[in-house]
């Protein structure tokens, strides 16, 4: 199986002898051009058209993950974690980001790690959904009772008079009757046979394919979906049934795509790429827990409060990453970007690379949150131009409001504090 492996803004241009950089064949430089000419809403964000030595070029963005061509050739797109990450390096940290991600977190790599190293991406992401089903198929397929309608040669349930006599008034040995059936035929196993039907497609590798085969016909009396959301709203986990979980989320995400972006244009491409702030933020939740001081409580996606009031209306929610509380009172408004910062850029034209946008963001957090006193802080990624945490900026708005800006070290889990800073009262080093 051909692919290559780039990194989030990387750029690919058709093969051509005489171009110094990452290339892919023209019929996959082809379909990428396809994509990024898709109209209106359907155009991918993930890719662009643009221009490099005078060629026509892809450029990607900040989506990181797999995708397939029509073709079979496949691009891993990898985290740009630092300047000098390797890809195998990059591609453990990227499966290890994915484990913190809502609906990813039963992703398993423990005894697999070798074997990963090995396998393309997408077939990496396809192998947990199969050993996932494989789980629920080893607990046992569970049934629930289904109302079904028919014509039977015996009474059955309740008898239906007016189809009765409309359909066996010179039949009497025909019932026409309503009754309870306990089979197979619910919500969780038809979106699951459908995902595996899907995979049969997707997976080349033949341990994968191999193990699609014996799972599909495991589910060879459960019908698929018809209809893909409504059987996603009718997921009813009964008692005892936790274990369809990991399951379901890969399913959710094979037949509808929540995190991914799917292929666009005339080719149902399997893709699944992630946004790397949405990957960044639930990893730095995860692991800043722990630094966490006791009595204290860290919390995600908190949407409490609204930017303006307009007609008894709240518009523009205000929603912080995350925060940090003691009891009901809010200490600290904490907000994760995914950008590579410099220390030594630190003049009035380049501003360390910081945005103004984001000052822009935390300083309405601040106003509604903590009241204009206290403490927020702009969390990026460590790097070796990003190791030490800035010195503070104060706010001309209040002398008692106080910025932030710390490097979150991806390979040891933590953030970096300044020292001695009001930041330790709520955090361990």
């Amino acid at each position: 199986m051909t692919a290559i492996q780039i990194f989030e803004f990387d750029t690919l241009v058709a093969s051509d002898d005489d171009f110094k950089g990452k290339t892919v064949p023209p019929r996959v430089f082809a379909w990428l051009e396809e994509q990024c000419l898709t109209p209106d809403e359907r155009a991918p964000v993930w890719l662009k058209l643009t221009s490099r030595q005078g060629r026509r070029a892809i450029q990607f963005s900040n989506y990181v993950g797999v995708l397939r061509a029509p073709c079979g050739y496949q691009i891993e797109i990898l985290p740009k974690i630092g300047r000098n990450m390797s890809a195998d390096r990059s591609r453990r940290k990227l499966i290890d980001m994915l484990k913190c991600l809502r609906g990813f977190r039963h992703i398993q790599t423990l005894n697999a790690d070798l074997q990963m190293e090995r396998m393309p991406l997408l077939e990496v992401f396809l192998q947990q959904f199969l050993e996932a089903v494989r789980h629920v198929v080893k607990r046992g397929l569970r049934s629930d009772y289904s109302t079904r309608q028919a014509n039977l040669s015996s009474l059955r349930g309740k008898l239906l008079m007016a189809p009765h006599l409309a359909q066996n008034l010179l039949r009497r040995d025909r019932f026409f009757t309503e009754f309870d059936e306990f089979i197979q035929n619910r919500a969780e196993n038809r979106l699951i046979h459908s995902a595996l039907r899907k995979t049969l497609n997707m997976c080349k590798a033949p341990d994968n394919q191999r193990l699609a085969r014996e799972l599909s016909f495991v589910f060879a009396e459960v019908p698929l979906c018809s209809d893909i959301a409504q059987d996603l709203k009718r997921i009813r986990l009964d008692r005892g049934m936790t274990y369809y979980e990991p399951a379901l989320d890969w399913a959710r995400l094979i037949l509808q795509g929540d995190s991914p972006v799917t292929g666009a244009g005339k080719h149902d491409s399997p893709s699944l790429l992630f946004p790397m702030e949405a990957l960044f933020e639930a990893y730095v939740a995860k692991h800043l827990n722990v630094q966490v001081r006791q009595g204290f409580t860290l919390r995600t996606q908190t949407s409490k409060h609204h930017l303006v009031s307009h007609q008894q209306q709240d518009w523009f929610r205000l929603k912080p990453d995350l925060l940090i509380e003691l009891g009901a009172r809010t200490l600290i408004v904490l907000d994760t970007k995914w950008k590579l910062l410099d220390s030594l850029k630190g003049n009035g034209r380049e501003k360390y690379l910081l945005s103004q946008t984001d000052f822009y963001q935390l300083h309405a957090y601040a106003h509604v949150y903590l009241n204009d006193a206290g403490n927020v802080v702009l969390i990026y990624p460590w790097t070796d131009s990003f190791s030490e945490p800035l010195p503070v900026f104060d706010f001309s708005s209040s002398d008692d409001l106080k910025l932030w800006v710390l490097p979150f070290c991806i390979e040891s889990n933590k953030l970096l504090l300044p020292e001695q800073s009001p930041l330790d009262r709520c955090f361990s080093r």
